[in-house]
């Protein structure tokens, strides 16, 4: 058997498969090394993970994770993993392989991900071979749920949109100002709590205000991200909880751009599994 990580910055989606059949599925919260210490992931894994998963067969786990790019941040999630599951294959990749190969198995394209965070790739069916950084949720991430919260709450706290749309908001959390504050510059995870928004701006997707951030925040991803690679002829795929819930807004602000959104996935699993026994 296999074991299948998919992981966000929110949530880490596992998978124990055999010959295409899922044994077990189990969430965690999301790992992401450029958050987390190498024995933070482990506390966490030891804890919520491996209790689940002791005593089974696991011949090899492929973990595919945001944050995960890079030699360093690679190595320090398969040593959290590798430390309480032994002598298994363990192989790390990033969340933009999973969709990658997800969303176009062996075939080309562009693939994209709009999650809590956002990020894009050309695809040759083999490999990455571009990749406009998505810069994190301060200087990028644009269309991702952290962004597009991000502007909805910057907004109403500047009175920039609808009062009666800013007191609902404020009293369906039960927050405040100071507390929305403390969240964002004083507590770990800022891109995930703002995230936590996200479906405030589904329930009210149609009010104007909404969905101007929602279709602008689109249209912004598509321009300073998509629009960077070879588009013509080309299929442009998307997976994530924040493309799947405003699918239509962005197939829209596609349309706008000259593009073709062909398909929306909301999340990568059951084509890795496609992809991983193919």
């Amino acid at each position: 058997m296999i074991l299948i990580a998919d992981s966000g910055s929110t949530k880490t989606e596992w998978c124990l498969v055999e010959n295409r059949k899922v044994y077990k599925s189990l969430y965690t919260k999301g790992i992401n090394p450029f958050y987390q210490n190498e024995n933070e992931i482990k506390s966490d894994l030891e804890n919520n993970l491996y209790p689940e998963l002791k005593g089974e067969t696991i011949d090899a786990i492929y973990f595919y994770g945001a944050g995960c790019s890079f030699p360093d941040k690679k190595a320090m999630v398969s040593n959290a993993i590798g430390s309480l599951f032994r002598h298994v294959t363990i192989e790390v990749y990033s969340d933009l392989l999973a969709a990658a190969r997800s969303l176009l198995g062996h075939g080309k394209g562009i693939a994209c991900i709009l999650g809590t965070g956002s990020n894009s790739c050309y695809y040759d069916g083999r490999e990455i071979v571009k990749n406009v950084s998505p810069l994190g949720f301060i200087l990028g991430d644009e269309g991702s749920g952290a962004v597009l919260s991000k502007t909805f709450v910057a907004d109403s706290l500047k009175n920039q949109i609808d009062p009666e749309l800013s007191e609902r908001f404020m009293k369906k959390y039960d927050i405040t100002p100071a507390f929305l504050l403390e969240n964002i510059y004083k507590k770990s995870f800022p891109n995930r709590f703002l995230a936590s928004f996200t479906p405030f701006l589904a329930e009210n997707i149609q009010h104007p205000d909404v969905y101007n951030i929602v279709y602008g925040g689109f249209v912004s991803f598509f321009k300073r991200n998509v629009m960077q690679y070879e588009t013509e002829n080309m299929k442009i795929r998307f997976t994530g909880s924040v493309a799947h819930s405003f699918a239509d807004v962005l197939k829209k602000a596609a349309n706008d751009c000259g593009l073709t959104v062909d398909k929306v996935e909301k999340c990568p699993m059951a084509g890795l599994i496609d992809f991983h026994f193919s």
